[in-house]
């Protein structure tokens, strides 16, 4: 009896036949084999890696996220510290102008940075002023410092003959701002320079320009 029964494959005719196992892993080796050991190696460094990145990128939010310090507090302007007080009449110096008025001021900071003195001067156009010691000059916290100030007629017509509240621009400096400060130094002080400009200019009349 004859008849075809299956055929069977020739060689490498098998789908497996060609087929290769890949290379074993770390996974499938022993622990001494080199592959297992590779891998260990090359996973540590990972994880290594990885963890840096985790603590870098953690510091940069704790750094970010720190509490701020307070900002560094403000100093007070120095028209806030600085008071100016009138002591009185005083002898003028030796070089003065004949009819010179000359008086002391003391000038005191309270608190806060160092105030220099910048600049004494007064409102009115027909006197000149100078001072000892003469501007800048700085002031020490806490203590009184003594300026004389002398005060001669330039020009009668443009001097006050009855000053109501005359006043002296200082010009103060500190650490936060430079400031110009009108300071009224009172009765007595209106009375004396009232006085010393009747005097100065008794025999002038209001309408003459120079002395």
């Amino acid at each position: 009896m004859s008849g075809v029964g299956p055929v069977e494959p020739g060689e490498g005719t098998r789908a497996w036949d060609d087929f290769e196992a890949p290379p074993p892993t770390g996974h499938d080796q022993p622990p001494g084999h080199p592959a297992a050991l590779y891998y260990a190696r090359h996973r540590r460094a990972v994880l290594a890696s990885a963890a840096a990145v985790v603590l870098i990128a953690g510091g940069g939010y704790l750094y970010a996220t720190r509490p701020q310090p307070p900002p560094p507090a403000v100093g007070p302007f120095p028209s806030q510290v600085v008071d100016i007080d009138y002591l009185g009449q005083e002898g003028s110096p030796p070089n003065a102008p004949a009819g010179s008025f000359t008086f002391a001021v003391r000038v005191t900071a309270h608190s806060g940075p160092t105030i220099t003195v910048m600049e004494i001067s007064q409102p009115y156009a027909g006197l000149n002023l100078t001072s000892v010691p003469k501007p800048p000059f700085r002031t020490r916290t806490g203590f009184g410092h003594k300026i004389v100030v002398t005060m001669n007629v330039t020009e009668c017509a443009n001097t006050p003959r009855n000053a109501g509240l005359p006043f002296l621009d200082v010009t103060l400096r500190n650490t936060r701002a430079i400031e110009d400060h009108s300071y009224i130094l009172g009765e007595r002080y209106a009375h004396d320079l009232s006085d010393a400009l009747q005097v100065a200019c008794s025999n002038d009349p209001p309408s003459l320009a120079n002395r």
